[in-house]
């Protein structure tokens, strides 16, 4: 029976090409699906390094920038603000840093690979509240020799223009350092250490 063999070709030729239309399709709905797996590059970018001009930042100013979805402060400290910081050594609860989330580098009195910036995660390690930047030394409503540094309105806890934290306050530790390098002398590069930095 001659028609038996044609239906039988033809039925293979069928599902040959019905199975690979089919496997063609499956790749282009599946090149999305897998796409989608991938962060999106607003997702990227909230993790990117972030560049930092220090152009016309002066002395006791603080300039604000966002890093993966955090407040990042940028404090120009004077001489006269750095040499206040041993003062307050005594009311503070790690002085050294020894407890600290920072890089390596930071675990110095002034918490920075370069005195005059401290560059510093503006929340507050308690709950997580942005302090204020009060730089006048002088008696304040909650510290009489008071030397600058950062308050924080929520639960009254007290940071020194280093980010190290007052004892007997409700946050835990200092304010956190993140990793940070310099281009130059003008540019700062939040989210990478310096190479070699320790």
């Amino acid at each position: 029976m001659p028609t038996d063999g044609v239906n039988k070709k033809r039925r293979r030729f069928l599902v040959a090409t019905t199975s690979a239309v089919g496997a063609v399709g499956a790749g282009f709905a599946a090149v999305p699906f897998i796409k989608s797996w991938n962060p999106s590059a607003k997702a990227q970018a909230v993790g990117a390094p972030v560049q930092v001009s220090l152009h016309g930042l002066k002395p006791g100013q603080i300039m604000k920038v966002q890093w993966r979805g955090q407040t990042i402060g940028v404090l120009r400290r004077s001489r006269e603000t750095l040499d206040l910081l041993p003062e307050v050594d005594a009311e503070l609860r790690d002085p050294q840093s020894l407890e600290s989330e920072q890089p390596p580098f930071a675990q110095n009195e002034a918490r920075s690979l370069n005195s005059e910036y401290l560059v510093v995660n503006m929340h507050c390690t308690h709950l997580g509240c942005v302090p204020q930047l009060i730089p006048q030394v002088g008696p304040q409503p909650f510290q009489e020799d008071w030397k600058g540094g950062f308050f924080c309105p929520c639960h009254k806890s007290k940071f020194d223009m280093a980010g190290r934290v007052y004892k007997g306050v409700p946050a835990p530790a200092n304010l956190r350092i993140p990793p940070y390098s310099f281009l130059d002398n003008q540019t700062l590069v939040i989210g990478v250490n310096p190479e070699g930095a320790v």
